[in-house]
């Protein structure tokens, strides 16, 4: 008994992470194993797709949750955060647009800046 139920329990890890085709074939395989009629054996394929869907999705999330994390601890910034940087800068370069000979002196340090494009 124990055998038994440790082997349905390996198939379904597995099933978890396996593409439709593959789950579909091992259901089929259960089904012959217990004598499961094809209602049966429809259910089975019903709950195993849904519940590979859940894993899967959850486990994008906890990926998605570990790279926010290790990015964070690195101190990385995310390619959306410097598009709105690089946009923030081009705005800022064509209000400090000054003339290079300019006869009245600049209430800025800075001397004048040269417009950058940037490529998207």
């Amino acid at each position: 008994m124990f055998e038994q139920i440790k082997s349905i329990f390996d198939k379904s890890v597995e099933l978890a992470f396996s593409t439709k085709d593959k789950i579909q074939q091992s259901v089929l395989e259960i089904a012959k194993e217990n004598n499961l009629t094809k209602e049966e054996a429809k259910k089975l394929l019903d709950q195993f797709l849904k519940k590979s869907e859940e894993v899967k999705k959850n486990l994008e999330e906890k990926i998605i949750e570990m790279q926010k994390s290790a990015k964070e601890k690195m101190n990385l910034v995310s390619k959306d955060e410097l598009v709105k940087l690089e946009k923030r800068i081009i705005e800022l370069e064509k209000q400090l647009k000054i003339p290079v000979k300019s006869k009245t002196p600049s209430k800025l340090p800075v001397k004048a800046v040269r417009k950058r494009t940037v490529k998207k």
